[in-house]
């Protein structure tokens, strides 16, 4: 698909603030004229539009109005359709900083560009059949990864790994839809390599398919986005401390003082490859004190959308109802209980503890002995990991619209293979065929609505 837009589109491509360089992308069938108009060669003769494709240019932008010298920089020619865009592409990387790429910036945009708009340059890229919707998609996720895993998932998909996964499952969709639609046009006949008593295996196949992809948006979600770790806890029993020792630096203020953290402080860890949220909250506690009331506020909203739960007991204080009416409130959470200050003497035996809390799992550590801590992270790492799943093998999703898409394709597969189970005519095996196909077309773009494609590259950022 060859669809070239009428109009040029221009804009920063590198991240706002002070730097070595700076980078300014054009995009459209006025990409070199543009270009001829404000930049100056060192050999004063030597045009852009007359430049072959993949090759740099040492050179001036310069105002053509009045011949004054803006920036010096290096053009960089690609021309359709071998860019990313599938357009006559121009860049010119500038001296980094604002004021130079606004000028340069400016310059393009005065003499027949117009300013992209978010993600535009990636959407041009997907109209002209360079990528397919789940590629593009993962060019935000490259930009976003948070971990080296996070960032090979997000290179898989811009690899087209996920992309080749649907194809496969859609065309034998597709080659089956055609035998039964054969089937139904002529009855009399004997369709060439169609088995009736093969569908159920077919049918089946393409259930198991989705089912393993839908199977992995869990753990790649996981890996994409995080998983938000709150730890929760009355005041002084080592919530800071543990904060702490994730991120191996003094980020939160410990004291001897209850109530010190008056607020939620959140930053990400990289465990074995999973970005990890840690959220250190304030003390659960009633109190008198109004801005120690919001923090203690902000802990049980934490608490709520957490997808896990530290939950930090002193044993040097022994289990007390501060202690058991934060359990009410977080009981039913995927939860861990981590019983801190071993080192000091208990006020409560372990059999009561892990009788009391019976339905978690219960771990014993000392934070200032630096005692049980590497089990910590081993447990939670088994709270969110699953183990049947192979991550550097397997096709994982890790978009929520593809696993909305992947639920609407199961869904309809399912109720195909009701319906031939039944002994129905083909006619409303089709009908449902159709529509597994057409959500998985949604994956890759095929049958995503205009608005939908939209809102995606919405989200991505200017110059991309």
């Amino acid at each position: 698909m060859d669809i070239l837009k009428e109009d040029t589109i221009a804009a920063i491509a590198t991240p706002f603030g002070t730097g070595g360089t700076g980078k300014i992308r054009i995009s459209g069938p006025q990409a070199y004229e543009i270009g001829d108009k404000i930049f100056s060669s060192i050999k004063k003769t030597k045009k852009l539009s007359k430049q072959k494709t993949y090759t740099a240019h040492y050179g001036h932008i310069k105002d053509p109005e009045n011949d004054k010298t803006i920036d010096e920089v290096v053009a960089i020619m690609m021309r359709r359709p071998h860019s990313f865009t599938g357009e006559n592409v121009l860049e010119f990387d500038c001296h980094g900083g604002m004021t130079p790429l606004k000028s340069v910036l400016d310059l393009v945009l005065k003499n027949g560009a117009r300013l992209a708009e978010a993600g535009e340059f990636s959407q041009r890229a997907f109209l002209n059949g360079r990528i397919d919707l789940a590629q593009a998609e993962a060019i935000i996720e490259v930009i976003n990864s948070k971990t080296e895993k996070s960032l090979d998932l997000a290179v898989d998909q811009l690899n087209g790994k996920l992309s080749k996964k649907v194809d496969q499952i859609k065309e034998e969709a597709v080659e089956i839809l055609a035998h039964l639609e054969a089937a139904i046009d002529y009855p009399e006949d004997e369709v060439e390599g169609f088995s009736p008593a093969k569908l159920d295996d077919k049918f089946y196949h393409i259930k198991e398919e989705i089912d393993k992809l839908l199977k992995s948006s869990k753990q790649g979600k996981i890996y994409k986005e995080g998983l938000k770790t709150v730890i929760v806890g009355k005041p002084n029993v080592g919530k800071s401390s543990l904060l702490n020792y994730f991120l191996e630096e003094k980020r939160a203020i410990v004291t001897d003082i209850p109530g010190t953290t008056r607020d939620v402080i959140e930053e990400y860890v990289n465990l074995q490859g999973i970005p990890l949220k840690i959220i250190d909250t304030a003390g659960i506690r009633k109190t008198e004190d109004a801005v120690e009331k919001i923090g203690v506020e902000r802990t049980r909203k934490s608490a709520e959308k957490a997808d896990l739960v530290l939950f930090m007991l002193d044993i040097s204080q022994g289990i007390t109802a501060e202690d058991r009416e934060i359990y009410k409130l977080i009981k039913d959470k995927p939860l861990i209980v981590v019983v801190n200050k071993t080192d000091l003497p208990a006020k409560t035996n372990k059999k009561k503890i892990e009788k009391e809390f019976s339905e978690h799992s219960v771990l014993w550590i000392s934070l200032l002995a630096e005692e049980g801590l590497n089990q910590l992270k081993n447990d939670i790492l088994k709270e969110i990991l699953d183990e049947d799943i192979d991550m550097d093998s397997e096709t994982i999703v890790t978009q929520s619209r593809h696993k909305d898409a992947l639920v609407k394709a199961l869904e309809a597969i399912e109720r195909v293979i009701v319906s031939h189970e039944t002994n129905m005519p083909y006619d409303f095996l089709t009908i449902d065929l159709k529509d597994c196909l057409d959500a998985l077309g949604k994956i890759t773009g095929e049958t995503v609505a205009d608005d939908i494609l939209d809102r995606i590259f919405n989200d991505f950022c200017l110059g991309k």
